[in-house]
């Protein structure tokens, strides 16, 4: 079968590779649907995990699918519809792994765990059930913020983790929700999504308009944007470091985008204005709350790009530009 692998830096390559047999504590999916993450975009600049790997790297680990067949210790029908959480069962699937979700069939090891494999509920639509990954990332931001009902809440990023997370913030009963991003086509959705207001920088004055938005607090005597949590998604060194400029006394700051190189930040400013930063990593402890959020909400406006296996260089230039859109779903059967 053919499987998408990184060999080094923009180095990616559609490879032969035998089809896998489970063990006895494995099961074989199926693939039907899998997203190009951002992290995957990241992967292929540095041409690995954390810069150039010894072996390669399968990629792909935003995907739902079908059980095709089981180890004898695994309890599960095949045909079963299932979304894999590709950490689960201590997995690094697409992450580093020797496993990828680039490919018509993958291979869950310790899928009998029960922390691999969740069974994608009737109504839910399989490629849509492939959300579930980046919904997980977003839903563990707005957790790290404890945004609540009444709450005015900023989300920097439109890209799939900044939508996401404006979901999970709808879902809550969050409505005064600010979405920030250059993009006009990714601020599109993150209205049909649920925010109340979007900002495209360049067009308008980023915390001037966030001021006008959510009110002013002063501090010190001077106004500050009225905005009681900010969810950092795009990745800006920049963001970071106004935010502690800008930001009202006991405002909560959630980082969930990738920051690799170090970002200078005023912690006088912390202190001061007793700010709260968190990093937001990987997903809820009860990954199954992914799938209800995707039978609650229709996400489907996030999806806006499918390439088939056989294309995924063209799929994987869409998600390099920002400007394109907001998730990109590879099918590949």
């Amino acid at each position: 079968m053919k499987r998408v692998e990184l060999h080094g830096p923009n180095d990616v390559r559609l490879v032969d590779v035998a089809e896998p047999e489970p063990g006895p504590r494995d099961a074989l999916i199926r693939v039907a649907a899998c997203g190009i993450c951002g992290s995957d975009v990241k992967f292929v600049r540095q041409g690995g995990l954390a810069g150039p790997a010894p072996e390669p790297m399968p990629l792909g680990h935003e995907l739902s699918g079908v059980v095709e067949a089981v180890g004898s210790e695994v309890d599960l029908a095949t045909g079963t519809r299932v979304v894999v959480n590709p950490l689960g069962a201590g997995n690094m699937i697409g992450n580093g792994g020797s496993q990828g979700g680039f490919a018509p069939l993958l291979l869950v090891e310790n899928a009998a765990a029960g922390e691999s494999l969740l069974v994608v509920p009737d109504e839910l639509p399989i490629e849509i059930a492939a959300l579930a990954e980046p919904v997980g990332v977003g839903m563990n931001a707005v957790d790290q913020v404890e945004a609540a009902p009444g709450d005015k809440v900023a989300v920097f990023g439109a890209g799939p983790i900044g939508l996401t997370a404006i979901a999970a913030l709808r879902d809550r009963n969050v409505e005064d929700i600010v979405a920030i991003d250059f993009s006009a086509r990714r601020l599109e959705i993150a209205t049909k999504l649920g925010a109340r207001v979007t900002i495209q920088p360049g067009e308008q004055e980023t915390w001037k308009r966030l001021r006008e938005v959510h009110g002013t607090e002063p501090v010190l005597g001077a106004p500050m944007a009225g905005t009681d949590c900010y969810i950092e998604a795009s990745g800006a060194k920049a963001v970071l470091q106004e935010i502690p400029g800008q930001a009202k006394s006991n405002a909560r700051v959630a980082i969930v985008a990738l920051h690799y190189e170090p970002v200078p930040v005023s912690f006088l400013l912390v202190m001061m204005k007793q700010l709260t930063l968190r990093g937001a990593m990987e997903y809820p402890e009860d990954y199954a709350r992914t799938l209800d959020l995707l039978c609650r909400r229709d996400l489907s406006p996030m999806i806006t790009h499918r390439f088939s296996l056989e294309n995924f260089h063209d799929g994987l230039a869409t998600a390099c530009d920002p400007q394109q859109g907001g998730k990109i779903m590879i099918d590949t059967a």
